[in-house]
């Protein structure tokens, strides 16, 4: 997501969609839309985005050679078709002959290649190219400044690109459904500057306002080569005050529904009950420890700080059970998620024999520990605040709070981090492969906590290019429970949406990924 995929429940608000309501001026007034609550997208370049705030927005202006159906399976979308070679391992795209961009120039094969190289580029900044690009021969050597082109990208007419990655590989065509993969303009791209602040996207919206912590609009594309969306704008208010407030005043048609509001809205005899939906969602929110440091390049010490936390608790009495308590790193709904999975247990008086099996022997003797987390302000969330209290208790270990503005948190956490990292991850793509090598692998560059494992990368390797799905997921099973003995991270919990929808917007649905499909909703009359 993404990519990271990255969301703390404290600090990003997704993006909610709203009633059929518009500033004076705006919109005309016979135009059909309607409004949602949101935050400022940290970008709006596809080959740069890896949050899933800007992600949503991102969705709605550009697209791709595929996109991810209801059961999030890779179908066709501006590519109609391909084929697949006897090896695996070269995929040639037919793309559409009806696709343009929203100044109306049609979108060919070249486009495609321009666009990929461009992210690969060492210049254009991407933290995501590697990780959704990198299988395709050639881009490594992009990345690396070594070449100019992607040798294993190849146009072969105007509607005809043959892609070739460097082993078969089943998780492929979903990585082609995430935004570093989308085709881009170049001309709009080579205007200069924050060219991305007036794209010319290939989605069903285009960008019509965008004024900065106060209003963004979208508009429908009447170019769109899909089914045209069902408004003819949405208009996303930014920072506009509390979200339940404004769906209680009807000013919002759909809300996310935070802890302080849980026992309103579950009600059976309120008001809310019936616009309820919890949907759950593909994430992880973990502690992640920086493995190539001191303390936590001892093993017994991440099992330590592992074990003296009571998850569950924490769970029941901090988030009243909107989430899942998470044993393991795969969430559930997960293809390979291990319900038999042997987890580090809740357990103080085996925390403290580790921390004394340890080369420090003693927690008078570990050096100090800060947590990095994403925030503003010095104020940090309820969990992480009932964590910390939880090590103080059950180790006696002080553990500072270190605070860093959420862009530089979400696309710098690698050189920024601490000894720890307060951070989550939400699906890309239904694949043990984007938690467990995205996150774990050696070389990964999400791997932000450096964890490194021979064994387990091994097996994240053999488990890839695995053809028979029921082996494969065997061995991704095999390598999580190492990493989960391991403790590479200290997994807390899995997410839940849980969002308030006026009865008369259709079709507004979260998918696992926490995204919605703006162009798929409707508005009855009221």
């Amino acid at each position: 997501m993404k990519r990271i995929l990255y969301i703390l429940l404290s600090i990003i608000l997704l993006c909610s969609l709203l009633v059929l309501y518009l500033p004076s001026g705006c919109q005309p007034e016979q135009e059909t839309g309607f409004n949602l609550y949101g935050i400022d997208p940290l970008t709006l370049d596809p080959a740069v985005a890896g949050e899933i705030t800007s992600h949503q927005y991102i969705t709605q202006l550009f697209s791709g050679l595929v996109c991810l159906d209801d059961n999030l399976e890779p179908v066709p979308d501006i590519a109609q078709s391909w084929q697949v070679s006897d090896n695996g391992k070269t995929y040639t795209f037919y793309l559409r002959g009806d696709v343009s961009f929203h100044d109306g120039r049609g979108v060919k094969a070249e486009d495609f290649k321009y666009s990929w190289q461009r992210a690969c580029d060492p210049t254009t900044g991407s933290l995501t190219a590697a990780t959704y690009l990198g299988d395709i021969i050639g881009v490594k050597e992009v990345i690396a400044g070594e070449a100019e082109e992607i040798s294993g990208v190849r146009v072969i007419d105007d509607y005809t690109l043959e892609v070739t990655i460097d082993a078969p590989k089943s998780y492929f065509l979903s990585k082609l459904a995430y935004s570093t993969a989308f085709v881009v303009d170049r001309a709009n791209v080579e205007s200069g500057g924050e060219w991305w602040r007036n794209p010319n996207g290939t989605g069903p919206f285009k960008l019509s306002q965008w004024e900065v912590e106060s209003l963004l609009v979208l508009e429908r594309s009447e170019l769109y080569y899909g089914e045209l969306a069902g408004v003819n704008f949405v208009a996303f208010h930014l920072w506009a005050g509390v979200p339940m407030y404004l769906y209680e005043t009807g000013e919002i048609d759909v809300t996310d529904v935070y802890i302080h509001y849980i026992d309103r809205v579950s009600d059976e005899a309120g008001p809310f009950y019936r616009e309820l939906a919890i949907v759950p969602e593909l994430s992880l929110y973990y502690i992640g420890f920086n493995a190539a440091q001191p303390p936590f390049d001892d093993v017994n010490i991440r099992r330590a700080f592992s074990q003296a936390i009571d998850k569950d608790k924490l769970v029941s009495l901090i988030f009243r059970d909107m989430l899942l308590s998470a044993d393991g790193i795969l969430p559930p709904g997960m293809p390979g998620y291990n319900e038999n999975l042997s987890r580090l247990d809740y357990d103080v008086n085996r925390a403290r024999e580790l921390v004394a099996a340890s080369s420090y022997g003693d927690v008078s003797e570990l050096p100090p520990i800060t947590i990095t987390t994403a925030g503003w302000g010095g104020l940090i969330s309820q969990g992480l605040e009932a964590i910390i209290y939880e090590w103080q208790q059950s180790l006696g270990v002080e553990v500072k709070v270190r605070q860093i503005e959420p862009q530089r948190f979400l696309y710098h956490l690698k050189q920024e981090k601490d000894e720890m990292f307060y951070t989550g991850w939400i699906a890309d793509y239904p694949h043990p492969q984007d938690f467990l090598e995205v996150l774990f692998y050696s070389d990964s560059d999400n791997n932000y906590g450096e964890y490194s494992d021979p064994e387990i990368d091994a097996l994240l390797e053999t488990a890839g290019v695995e053809q028979d799905s029921n082996l494969s997921l065997a061995l991704y099973q095999q390598a999580e429970q190492k990493l989960v003995e391991d403790a590479g991270c200290l997994p807390l919990w899995f997410g839940q949406n849980y969002i308030l929808v006026k009865p008369y917007i259709k079709g507004y649905e979260l998918n696992p990924m926490g995204l919605a499909m703006l162009s798929s909703v409707s508005v009855e009359p009221r």
